[in-house]
This record gives structure tokens, sequence and C-alpha cells, in this order.
């Protein structure tokens, strides 16, 4: 744990007129007071990253990262933009890391057997009672959210909100399994995984910050781990997700993708399968397939908004997306539905603020 420095703060500080600013210290002074567990777990030794304190009554927002990734590479940009430093202060952020994809994890052996899916989705229970986080708002990107969403199908009690991007909710069919068999034949695996995080406009243009992970991801020092997990992700099961059925995510479900994605069917049809009073679907334009790396700002204020649709930060003040609401963000489906607090929301957001006053 990182050695905690002393800050002076005095009640007539220019701080606190400035909301903003004091948001901002409250995201470095959680920064300082970062803290890294390895956690044991039936399935491998699972590496979480804590930033910040848990807060009473509040869930822990936990993340789970996509292939080829780690959880800084994943999440990093979003939870560093500004737009972010009030969430952060209101909650405690934990950032989970698949067996083996962590920064510096030792290459598993030849023959190593890695975990399915469903397998890391059990992880999370190991992770949530050692540091003793009774709900959480589950953040999942690619694999991640597949994670997430099937981890929330058996312990629904205990995910109080989720916010997936870039969902595929299927099992690949005869025909997407005979096109990796091929690609397999003609593609590095570090290119295969690029071609799953990025458009092919994307990896064509090679903007400056596709360049930097095309850079991490083809230097890879634990590719034979990305693989491992890479192999897990293509070999998932179907969720077999019912609208109306008994097979559904009953909490609040934010669904993001980026406008020409290479998910961007997938979350569509994630979409027809969940509960339209739950459920906000969210296609960014101008991020493709990595929305909250090319699009953080955005991302952190539609956040903002499902939060508080779940009566958090009742107060919070929005920026970005009450500037320019549509021309930063179109969203399908029922978005206006399911980002306004419902009722029961709004009540329980106006007992935290009377709470308050008291």
């Amino acid at each position: 744990m990182s050695e905690l420095q002393e800050v002076q703060i005095t009640e007539d500080n220019a701080l606190f007129q400035d909301p903003l600013k004091a948001a901002e210290l409250a995201a470095k002074l959680m920064c300082v007071q970062e803290q890294k567990h390895s956690i044991e777990t039936p399935y491998g030794m699972v590496t979480v990253t804590i930033h910040g304190s848990p807060k009473p009554k509040r869930p822990a927002i936990v993340t789970f990262h996509d292939v080829g990734m780690d959880h800084k590479m994943c999440f990093e940009t979003l939870f560093k933009n500004e737009d972010m430093y009030e969430i952060v202060k209101n909650f405690v952020v934990c950032h989970i890391d698949a067996p083996g994809q962590e920064e510096g994890a030792a290459v598993y052996p030849v023959g190593y057997q890695y975990p399915s899916l469903d397998q890391l989705a059990e992880t999370i229970p190991c992770v949530l009672q050692y540091l003793n986080f009774p709900s959480i708002i589950g953040i999942g990107v690619g694999a991640g959210a597949y994670v997430f969403a099937r981890y929330t199908l058996a312990h629904p009690n205990t995910v109080e909100g989720l916010v997936l991007v870039n969902i595929d909710p299927n099992a690949k069919g005869w025909m997407d399994w005979a096109a990796h068999k091929l690609s397999g034949l003609t593609s590095s695996i570090p290119e295969m995984i690029l071609s799953h995080l990025f458009s092919a406009e994307e990896l064509s243009s090679n903007s400056d910050s596709v360049r930097q992970y095309k850079t991490a991801i083809l230097s890879s020092p634990i590719v034979s781990n990305n693989q491992l997990y890479w192999n897990s992700y293509n070999s998932r099961r179907d969720l077999n997700l019912e609208r109306g059925g008994d097979v559904t995510l009953k909490c609040p479900v934010m669904l993001v993708v980026g406008d020409q994605a290479p998910h961007e069917d997938a979350v569509v049809e994630c979409n027809s399968k969940l509960d339209p009073t739950q459920t906000s679907f969210l296609k960014m334009a101008d991020s493709g397939g990595q929305p909250q790396i090319t699009q953080p700002g955005k991302l952190a204020e539609a956040f903002k908004y499902f939060v508080q649709g779940m009566g958090y930060m009742a107060s919070s003040c929005m920026t970005r997306l009450s500037r320019s609401r549509t021309a930063s963000l179109s969203s399908e489906g029922n978005r206006s539905r399911s980002l306004v607090p419902s009722p029961r929301a709004a009540s329980r957001g106006e007992d935290q603020q009377e709470r308050s006053r008291r």
C-alpha cells in the first residue's frame, strides 16, 4: 500500500468554493490510498486494486476488463477523466484483474487449464467476501461484461446495477467458429485480439490511441496468458437471456457500444432480450470499439445519470451532457425512461438527503 500523505484543508480554502476542484482533490487522495490484494480463489489467484474506502449504505463499483488488457489499460482513461472525479469521491472502486492478466504476471506453463468465463464469474464472490462488499455496481467490457452478466444471473441479490460495454451474450455459432479457425491460420493471437477490441477503420487509421494499444498488445510479455483468456472468451456459453422469462438481468442495466463497433449487433441483440423498463442502451457516436477509452467524458456523464437513477448522488450536477445531450451522445431503446430516476429511486434519494440534513 502506498504511503499516505497528509493534506491540510481549511474551511476558507478555495476548494470549497469550487466543487470540481474539491472532487479532483478527493480523486487524487484516493489514488494515494491505492491498495492491492492477491486473493486466492478456486480458479486461480485474482489481483484486485482498490481506490478509496467503502462508503456506508453505498455499493462498491467493481470493474472487470476485456481480453488483451489489464485493468489499467481498460479503465484508467475513464476513471482518471475529470468527469469521473465526483463519482470516485462517492464510491469505493475495485478493479479485478483476471488470473494471469495483471501487470507483472508470471507466464503460465504449457498445458495450464485456464478457467472458463463461467468460472471467472465465480471468482467474484471470493473477492466480495474478502473485501466485505455486500453489494456492487459492476462495470465490464467485452469478456468482462459477459463475466458480470453471468455472475449477476447466479447472484442477483448482490448486484445493484450493471454497465456492460460491448457485451456479446451469445455462444459462438458454427459459422463464427469456422471463421475464427480460418483467422487463426493467417493472423497472430495479438492481431485477432486487436480486431476484437477495435474496428477495422480504427486499425487502418492507426490513431495515437490505437497505436498505443497495438504496441502494448503486440509486445506483451504474457501473450500466452492473453491467449488463454482469449480462448475462454471464444468458448463462452450462451447466456440464454429471455425478455420476460426466468433467465434475465433483474437489476438496472446500461448497455454501451460505439457506433460501427465490432460488437454493435451483439449489443443490439442483448438489448432486445432484457427488460425495457430496467435497461438503457447507449450507442455512442465517434467512439469506435472502446468508448471508455475514446469518449471517457461522455461515458462518465451517462454513468452519473445511471447512478442517479438508482437513487445515489441526487445532488450531483450534470455538466457535459446537460449542455449538449443530443449532440454528444445518441441512444436507442428506453434511455429516457431508464436514465430518469424512478419514483422508488427518487424516494431513496430524498430519504438520503433528509438523513444528511439531520
